[in-house]
């Protein structure tokens, strides 16, 4: 197999792709040798978060023109993937998960459209690496209340053909310019982990740029919803941080309607798929206070350079929630009846009111 093994001091490269490696030999066994393939000019970074399993000494081993950071401990998604851009030397900073293996064009489709000066992110066509036939997501969508979901899971691999503007990436496999990720302040580190991308794609847009999925760049993804002991905490925290950071308060107030009946959801999905830990979510409130700090912070940020009016960002939102992806039958389509209709409500009467 032929490696892009020219030295990145010799040729600054196009791209920096970096990954974030916890104990995950087992994954980097597909995941080096073929990211290693892809065509185009490129660096690889892992930022190591103190991995006890050999896959550090595995990469030094086998593919020696990787760069590793190493944390020396566990900093969570968000800060070791900041630690690696720090070191990167190209404008374009490509996230890839280590549970992926690459078509070997992915990364230069991924890159074609930054040729337009408005595209700042760019994100890959997942397909289930378990499943070939079908997709995990095509980008992400945002629910008007802040939930992220897979954008076309499940649906056959041919579907979603063309390049698109979408709200979202994947935090999967993705592309952004450096100028942007420096902008926002890189990955939101109070977050550790979940929907780091989510923030980061709709505060791009915030400042005026695109973000787009690449239906060429072709990304195969060990993906399977699994809830950790602590996830819904994580992910319920971040969301609330997220919504705190980025709207204004006229229009987070708007919302509200929207925000409370996404809690009876949510409060719902806990009680039916993650009862043993039901208090992640008062965890997720208290969270909130406990970064007030850091919320307030970000959130003069993104209101000091905000190109946009909250209004553009609402217009991307959806009022859909997949619920079929998180459960089956009459549950799920009892859901979507019920709660499609009243969102799209909230949605529109927000749209209405808010000028901003």
């Amino acid at each position: 197999m032929e490696l892009n093994s020219t030295p990145a001091v010799a040729i600054r490269p196009v791209a920096s792709i970096i990954t974030v490696n916890t104990n995950e030999k087992h994954r980097m066994l597909l995941y080096m040798p073929s990211v290693w393939a892809s065509r185009g000019s490129f660096e690889i970074l892992i930022s190591d978060n103190g991995s006890t399993d050999g896959s550090v000494e595995y990469i030094e081993a086998n593919f020696p023109q990787t760069r590793i950071i190493k944390n020396g401990a566990n900093l969570g998604f968000a800060a070791a993937n900041n630690r690696a851009a720090e070191q990167a030397q190209s404008e374009i900073l490509v996230f890839l998960n280590p549970d992926t293996t690459v078509e070997p064009d992915w990364l230069e489709e991924l890159l074609k459209p930054f040729s337009d000066p408005a595209v700042g992110l760019t994100t890959s066509k997942l397909i289930l690496m378990p499943d070939p036939a079908h997709l995990n997501t095509c980008g992400n969508d945002v629910h008007v209340s802040g939930i992220t979901l897979c954008r076309g899971m499940g649906k056959p691999r041919e579907n979603y053909a063309h390049d698109e503007d979408v709200a979202a990436v994947s935090g999967a496999a993705f592309a952004i310019r450096r100028e942007i990720f420096e902008a926002v302040g890189g990955f939101n580190e109070a977050f550790f982990i979940y929907m780091e991308e989510t923030a980061m794609s709709l505060e791009g847009q915030l400042r005026g740029w695109r973000c787009v999925y690449v239906c060429k760049s072709i990304v195969y993804h060990d993906y399977a919803l699994r809830f950790g002991p602590r996830k819904i905490l994580f992910q319920e925290r971040n969301r609330y941080m997220m919504l705190l950071q980025i709207y204004r308060l006229p229009t987070l107030m708007i919302l509200l309607p929207a925000f409370l009946l996404a809690e009876i959801i949510t409060w719902g999905f806990v009680i039916l798929r993650d009862r043993r830990n039901w208090q992640n979510k008062l965890l997720a409130y208290a969270g909130v206070l406990e970064n007030w700090r850091s919320i307030r912070a970000k959130r003069l940020l993104n209101q000091a350079q905000r190109k946009v009016r909250d209004r553009e960002l609402l217009a991307i939102t959806t009022s859909r929630l997949d619920f079929g992806q998180v459960t089956r039958g009459p549950v799920a389509l009892a859901a979507a009846l019920i709660f499609t209709p009243l969102f799209g409500l909230f949605r529109l009467v927000a749209l209405a009111l808010v000028r901003w």
